[in-house]
């Protein structure tokens, strides 16, 4: 997989779970995929929100490290 499809597969990826933060206020942009790591941003409701960490892991990292090839992680910027 080249690092071009490697990146419309993460933003395939966050469009799917996009719907489940914008129903509560919140979203997802994608930054950047370097060494691995997904770049992104929690914006709206999802900033100071108490689920902030879980929403992070369970919902955006565990479905990018389980749909994307190459994808190792995911920080917040």
């Amino acid at each position: 997989m080249t690092y071009e499809e490697i990146i419309e597969e993460i933003q395939a990826v966050l469009s799917l779970v996009r719907p489940y933060l914008q129903r509560d206020g919140g979203d997802v942009k994608y930054i950047k995929f370097e060494d691995g790591i997904v770049y992104v941003e929690l914006t709206g409701a999802c900033v100071g929100c108490g689920g902030f960490e879980d929403t992070m892991r369970e919902m955006i990292e565990e479905t990018l490290l389980e749909r994307v090839p190459g994808v190792i992680g995911v920080e917040h910027i």
